[in-house]
């Protein structure tokens, strides 16, 4: 089996690859990038082109984007059962939800940030529509949980549970109940306990030394 490395910052959305990498329980090395030129320069950019983080090099294939590298992850190791049944319903909820969350979740969210108002009847020319239907909808289908697939606990959840606690914290996400005891559920596993103690560590070596 090809080693794994992660490129990674704690400040980015690499500490989804980070909780995700560790659900897997697959070893694997971390590759801490600075934000800068570490990131920027060419030997990062042969790595991912954007230069941006997360990234994971597996063996002779990279992937990037985080919701990408949840999937890859999810079946690089099938028995960590992070991905339901390929053929099931649960297998269609997980591709629905995952993709959801990369794609108008991740739009809705970014346009509350930066303050964008999409004009008034061109609502069917973004792929959010608008931000109350993203949410509504992503609400309505965490209510019957415990996870967004129902029983099993998934990538999906890796990459949503991160959005939505992000987003609540930085206030593009409203604190609705239902986000709110989802995320608490999330965190409370031991994966994301062991990722957060790695990157909180990170911070923290970092912060010591400037100074």
């Amino acid at each position: 089996m090809s080693e794994l490395v992660l490129y990674t910052n704690p400040q980015s959305r690499g500490r989804i690859a980070h909780w995700m990498i560790e659900e897997t329980g697959l070893p694997y090395r971390t590759e801490w990038v600075a934000y800068g030129p570490p990131m920027k320069g060419q030997p990062y950019r042969s790595i991912n082109p954007m230069g941006k983080v997360p990234a994971l090099q597996d063996g002779s294939a990279v992937v990037t984007e985080a919701a990408a590298i949840c999937a890859w992850l999810a079946e690089r190791n099938p028995e960590a059962a992070l991905a339901p049944p390929i053929g099931s319903p649960v297998r269609a909820a997980y591709y629905r939800w995952l993709f959801f969350a990369a794609g108008p979740l991740e739009q809705a969210t970014t346009a509350r940030a930066m303050g964008w108002q999409v004009p008034e009847g061109r609502n069917g020319m973004v792929g959010f529509g608008c931000y109350e239907d993203t949410l509504n909808a992503l609400e309505s289908a965490l209510q019957p949980g415990p996870w967004i697939c129902g029983e099993p606990f998934t990538a999906a959840d890796v990459y949503i549970g991160s959005a939505l606690g992000w987003g609540m914290m930085f206030g593009t996400i409203d604190k609705r109940p239902a986000f709110e005891a989802y995320v608490t559920r999330a965190r409370a596993r031991p994966a994301w306990l062991r990722a957060e103690a790695l990157n909180a560590a990170r911070l923290k070596e970092t912060e010591a030394a400037k100074h």
